[in-house]
């Protein structure tokens, strides 16, 4: 029989085989203590733990631990490959750097709340650079030659920036968009 979590899927395992909790922690070197907060569901315990006490029960970690799905960690990492990749269509499409990841934010936000999060950088940071572009832009008349550089540099910084947050997005779950407008604020709980 296969629980949804550990606490029931030790509890089970545990009267299964008939063992009191303090039998089990003799069998296992894992506290009593530590074996009734687990039940409880206070604590989620080491993965060493979780070992040595399947060990204990002779039975296979799977049994006492679910295991998350790979293909969900899989998915995850291709939608934030489309959020944090999609703005460089903005280099083919004027305002496609803010308009895709916010066509893919407001279709995931309510799946997960790490696209929420992604989206509402992603989003938040290419308003930013939009903005600054513009300025930039409207500045060129009147002068000219130093606005050249300042709207070459804006570019630069915003290309440079969403590289480096896809890679981290992508390999470590994380980002960092400097300089950001908050237009879209995080949800009050």
């Amino acid at each position: 029989m296969k629980k949804q979590t550990l606490k029931d899927n030790l509890l089970y395992q545990r009267k299964l085989k008939g063992f009191t909790q303090e039998e089990l922690a003799d069998k296992t070197t894992v506290g009593v203590r530590t074996i009734q907060r687990i039940e409880k569901g206070e604590v989620q315990p080491h993965l060493q733990t979780v070992k040595l006490l399947a060990v204990g029960l002779d039975v296979e970690v799977d049994d006492l631990l679910k295991l998350e799905n790979p293909k969900e960690e899989t998915i995850q990492r291709k939608w934030m490959l489309l959020l944090h990749g999609s703005p460089f269509f903005g280099l083919i499409i004027p305002f496609a750097n803010v308009l895709f990841p916010l066509f893919i934010w407001i279709s995931k936000a309510q799946d997960n709340k790490v696209y929420d999060q992604h989206g509402r950088a992603v989003i938040n940071f290419h308003c930013t650079i939009n903005l600054l572009i513009i300025v930039s832009l409207l500045l060129f008349f009147p002068f000219p030659g130093i606005n050249y550089f300042g709207t070459a540099a804006v570019f630069l910084f915003g290309l440079i920036v969403n590289i480096k947050n896809l890679m981290s997005a992508l390999d470590s779950g994380t980002y960092k968009y400097p300089l950001s407008i908050p237009f879209l604020k995080p949800k009050q709980v």
